[in-house]
Parts: structure tokens; C-alpha cells; sequence
């Protein structure tokens, strides 16, 4: 039986991909902070990384929050902090892992209204959530483990039961899921189910390594992503669903009562999936229509929960 390491599994993206390794006959082992996680972050890492074959970081505080020191400082040393711990073990493990797979963003790039920004041609931006991005990418590749490394630079992923979309879908169901800002500015999104086959895809992919940008070929603008949640989740879902249009200076507005950035939906993110095209792997969701329909059909009516940091 094959072994994954997972840090970082309670979250979102963790829990399902804890879920989806499972399902796959692989056995799952945990770092954490919580009472269940099969290692703790401050203990011995070494024994939960002995003998496997892969280990997931996806180590972090939430960015769902207003960005004040403190938080700012929490968002920068839960990832910089953990990487490299992560990397220190790995190196002191009588049989480490093959491949590390360590999360970063895809708002490690520039604002980019302008062209697709891929791993080879992408130019770096500027600001508190690129410095963070390339710290933690730094600790990655910074770290003495010798083994094969990858850091998945991530668009905003899409699934039920968490993550950015239940904050969108509660807008439209109040009524308030127009465009964001100007409406034009590039989302780059990844359905869930596509970031751990894409994963798996790299675990198996040994000649890949450096920056991958997990992200759908086909980002949208703000304003068509909007239309396309009041569709599958509005509760006037359809053609005729409507939006009222939250400009700039609302969402600034609205993110000091919701205790988040607008950065987070204002920034023009476009990704180009092109190491991960390059190798042949294929997304079940390459459109955001079929994504949304998908997350559609196991999502409960009514308000979501949202984590707000």
C-alpha cells in the first residue's frame, strides 16, 4: 500500500484530498495542529514520513482575513514556518518521501489583464501576498531534503462544502452577485477534483519538478463567473438571475465589516496550465460551467457557512 503525507488536512482542500487518497486504496497520514492528526507541528515529523511515497503541504493560515500585523504575520510563519520544519524532517528521515508536492499560489504572478502567465514566461508581482508566495517558495526549494520538489502555484479552487465559492454563492443568494470591481479583472480557477488528479498526475511524473500552476485553461472574467454562480446557485437561478454590481469602493467597504481582503477578488489572476498540458494530463473540468453544474448537484440550499479568519 502506497503512503501519502498530508499536512495540512483539515482544511478544504485537504480534507478532500485526504478523502480521494483513501478512496484509492492509499494509506493517509497526517500533520496538524488538532488532537487527530497522526503527527503534530513542534513534535517529531520523521516517523509520520518514514516510507512514503509522497507528502502534501498545504500548511497555512487562512488569507480570508484583514490583513493586519498580527494576521500578517500569522499568514507568513504558518508557511514559511512549517515548510521548514517539513524540509528539516525529510532530510533526517531514514527513508523519506519521493516527491514533495508543497502548496503557493497563483498570486505569486503579477496583475495580468494583459496575457497568460505560466510557469517558463510569468513575471513575479509586487505587494504582502507575493512576498509571502516567494518565501515560501524560497523555504522549498531552500530546504536540504533531496528529493523531488514541486510547488503548486494554485488558482482559486472550486468544490462543495468550502473554500472561495460558498462566500460567492451567498452573495448571489442575497441578492448581491453581480461583478466585482470593473468586472474584467481574470479569475483563474481549479475545480477540487482536478487539483488531486493533478497531484496524482505528479507523483507519477518524475521528470516534472519547479513551479506548477494548477489552474482550468479556461479562466473567465470576474463579471462571467458571477453570472455563471447566480445560474447554478442564485435562488432566482437561470437566464434571467440578477446581480447587484459590487464596485470598489463597496467591497472595500465590505471587507472591513466581513474581516477580509478585497485584494482577494480584485486582483486580475491569470494563469496558463502549461507544465501540467505540456505532460498530457487532462482535466475533468476544464469549463467552469460543467464545474459549477457539478458542485451544483451537492450543494444545499439557503446561506453556506463561511471561515472568515
Amino acid at each position: 500500500m502506497s503512503v501519502v503525507v498530508i499536512a495540512g488536512a483539515s482544511g478544504f482542500i485537504g480534507r478532500h484530498l485526504s478523502a480521494a487518497f483513501a478512496a484509492e486504496g492509499w494509506q493517509v497520514r497526517t500533520i496538524g495542529r488538532g488532537v487527530g492528526a497522526d503527527a503534530r507541528w513542534g513534535s517529531d515529523l520523521r516517523p509520520a514520513l518514514d516510507g512514503s511515497l509522497a507528502v502534501v503541504n498545504l500548511a497555512g493560515r487562512s488569507v480570508s482575513c484583514r490583513y493586519t500585523k498580527k494576521t500578517a504575520d500569522e499568514i507568513f510563519s504558518s508557511r514559511t514556518e512549517t515548510t521548514a520544519a517539513l524540509g528539516s524532517a525529510i532530510a533526517d528521515t531514514a527513508n523519506p518521501p519521493a516527491v514533495w508536492l508543497n502548496s503557493s499560489t497563483g498570486t505569486i504572478y503579477r496583475e495580468a489583464r494583459d496575457r497568460p502567465q505560466d510557469e517558463r514566461t510569468g513575471e513575479l508581482g509586487t505587494g504582502f501576498s507575493v512576498a509571502v508566495a516567494r518565501a515560501w517558495e524560497h523555504e522549498l526549494y531552500a530546504a536540504p531534503a533531496p528529493v523531488r520538489k514541486l510547488a503548486l502555484r494554485t488558482a482559486i479552487t472550486l468544490g462543495a462544502g468550502g473554500g472561495a465559492l460558498s462566500a460567492l454563492i451567498n452573495l448571489a443568494r442575497l441578492g448581491f452577485g453581480g461583478r466585482q470591481g470593473d468586472g474584467a479583472q481574470v479569475v483563474s480557477w481549479i475545480h477540487v477534483d482536478d487539483v488531486y488528479a493533478a497531484i496524482r498526475h505528479l507523483i507519477d511524473a518524475p521528470d516534472i519538478s519547479g513551479p506548477v500552476n494548477l489552474a482550468s485553461p479556461h479562466p473567465v472574467p470576474n463579471a462571467e463567473l458571477m453570472s455563471l454562480v447566480r445560474k447554478e446557485f442564485g435562488w432566482l437561478a437561470g437566464e434571467e438571475a440578477r446581480g447587484i454590481p459590487l464596485p470598489r469602493a463597496a467591497l472595500g467597504i465590505g471587507g472591513r465589516i466581513i474581516r477580509t481582503e478585497p485584494e482577494l477578488v480584485l486582483k486580475s489572476r491569470w494563469l496558463a496550465p502549461t507544465v501540467l498540458q505540456e505532460s498530457g494530463f487532462r482535466f475533468r473540468y476544464p469549463e467552469l460551467a460543467d464545474a459549477l453544474a457539478a458542485i451544483g448537484r451537492s450543494t444545499p440550499r439557503g446561506l453556506l457557512p463561511v471561515q472568515l479568519g
